[in-house]
């Protein structure tokens, strides 16, 4: 296992050589991918209705080509799913990456082509372990096995030869032997469709390997983690599994979670890497150890542009290239992708920390913000702020989400919050009080409908009994893969489903 190890390691480390040439030369690798995609595409459905062959610069392009949301590409969808092909990209598509639906309870399917998951989504898991291995060099990674929480993959349906599934259930049916080799538990347990069966299975198969790392959603490592702790009678799972040192996680911001995770797994030495992979494709990887920013990944078959926030609402809105972006500012990303979504708005939101190279932060969702009285509260903000009311009341935030509380009766609106603990704070009404000063001190649109509560007044905050969101993610059909708890939403659809669960 340690010639194993050694000779691994090595392999992964000689891929920095290549994250470096396109950090160096950022805006002429996009401009080699912009050209390789549309050429790509010329002769598909697509791409002779825009005319790709005339393509030649970005402008052109986005001048001709809208701005597409799901709906845009549906019909497009519908097709490939029943077999037809060379109408998004000229490669047959045979897997669709089932979305988690958190905006909507409608599904979306996602195009992901052979092109996507090598060059794409396996490249990022591939240079997760790269940047792993060139931070940490006395890695010993490679001697035993990783637990990766997937969700559940079927036979589509409409064709026998197209199936969907999480895109974590996808990536894991296509994974080359070596990476199958060194993951745990089998395949059959990890696609288990039913999530609390498959938790006890993983649970009671991977207490007896020597586990290295971990990898996958934070909410549902968790569900995972505390059943090994209960099977087991530990107290921690470094006494399960002694070798740990890796948790490669994404989804969601880690935030809410940090807290939990060093109880679990009490060691500084203890390795966390963000990676920032989405059915549409794989974007970002935090490439330093010192800092939460991802670093955009380039060379991956992705051509991007970003959508200024303030714009996003226009008809036709003007997209910025990578070299015309400023920091600090929230960006919509704007995709393009050798799986065939062109123009694609995926509807996460970014903010870049720097420009050499390009490094940002995921700020939030389009549609995941709170705005309903101008005050523009978006992820970021909840998380800044629900950080700072943990560190001084000594609490520990299990998950949360939150709503608007309308204008009623002559009384100013609120925020209404719906917080589950894992260490109750020591003053929940200071906890509150740090949450909603902080708030005021980092969103100053916030700030100002708080002033004299003229517009919001203090916000509404139940301290929510144990397991109220696995019970309500269950009770909606989304436990485990990548399903994750709605954050903020611009309406009370999500608060008001909670409240009812808790006065039942």
């Amino acid at each position: 296992m340690e010639l194993f190890n050694s000779l691994f390691t090595w392999i992964m480390k000689k891929r920095i050589h290549q994250i470096e040439l396109f950090m160096k030369y950022p805006h002429d690798v996009q401009d080699e991918w912009f050209q390789s995609l549309i050429a790509t595409a010329e002769a598909t459905e697509w791409g002779k209705k825009y005319d790709y062959t005339s393509i030649l610069t970005p402008a052109e392009y986005k001048e001709r080509v809208p701005i597409q949301d799901y709906d845009d590409i549906k019909g497009y969808v519908d097709r490939m799913i029943k077999g037809e092909q060379n109408l998004l990209w000229p490669s047959d598509v045979k897997w669709f990456a089932k979305s988690s639906g958190t905006t909507s309870d409608r599904s979306k399917f996602i195009p992901v082509s052979m092109e996507a998951l090598e060059d794409c989504h396996y490249q990022g898991g591939k240079d997760m372990l790269s940047i792993y291995c060139h931070n940490k060099p006395e890695t010993k990674i490679f001697t035993g096995k990783s637990v990766v929480i997937g969700g559940s993959s079927q036979i589509n349906n409409f064709s026998p030869d197209s199936y969907y599934g999480d895109l974590s259930s996808i990536l894991i049916r296509n994974l080359p032997f070596w990476a199958e080799f060194k993951r745990t538990p089998n395949l059959e347990v990890t696609l288990n469709p039913n999530f609390e069966e498959k938790i006890d299975q993983i649970a009671a198969i991977t207490i007896k390997e020597n586990v290295t790392s971990l990898a996958g959603v934070p909410t549902w490592n968790i569900v995972m983690a505390k059943r090994v702790l209960e099977i087991t009678g530990k107290s921690n799972l470094l006494e399960v599994w002694p070798n740990l040192e890796f948790y490669g996680h994404g989804g969601v911001s880690f935030k809410p979670y940090r807290e939990q995770f060093k109880e679990l797994i009490p060691s500084s030495n203890m390795y966390y890497l963000e990676n920032y992979n989405a059915s549409e494709g794989y974007f970002g990887l935090q490439d330093q150890s010192d800092s939460d920013d991802l670093l955009l990944m380039l060379d991956y078959g992705i051509y991007y542009e970003f959508l200024p926030m303030e714009n996003i609402h226009e008809e036709h809105p003007k997209t910025l290239g990578l070299d015309e972006v400023v920091l600090d500012k929230n960006y919509a990303l704007i995709i393009s992708t050798n799986a065939g979504l062109w123009r694609y708005k995926i509807g996460d939101t970014i903010k870049f920390t720097s420009l050499s190279p390009y490094r940002f932060q995921i700020s939030g969702r389009t549609k995941h913000y709170i705005n309903t009285f101008g005050e523009e509260v978006i992820v970021d903000n909840a998380d800044q702020a629900l950080q700072a009311a943990c560190q001084a009341t000594e609490a520990v935030i299990k998950d949360y989400t939150a709503g608007p509380v309308y204008f009623q009766q002559g009384k100013a609106g609120a925020h209404e919050w719906i917080i589950e603990f894992e260490k109750q704070p020591r003053d929940f009404t200071h906890f509150c009080e740090i949450l909603d000063n902080k708030l005021r001190e980092i969103n100053s649109d916030y700030d100002a409908k708080r002033y004299k509560d003229m517009a919001l007044r203090f916000p509404i905050v139940h301290n929510a009994e144990q397991d109220i969101f696995y019970r309500w993610m269950k009770s909606r059909g989304k436990l485990g893969g990548q399903n994750k708890v709605p954050r903020l939403s611009n309406d009370r659809t999500y608060v008001e489903a909670l409240l009812k669960m808790m006065q039942a």
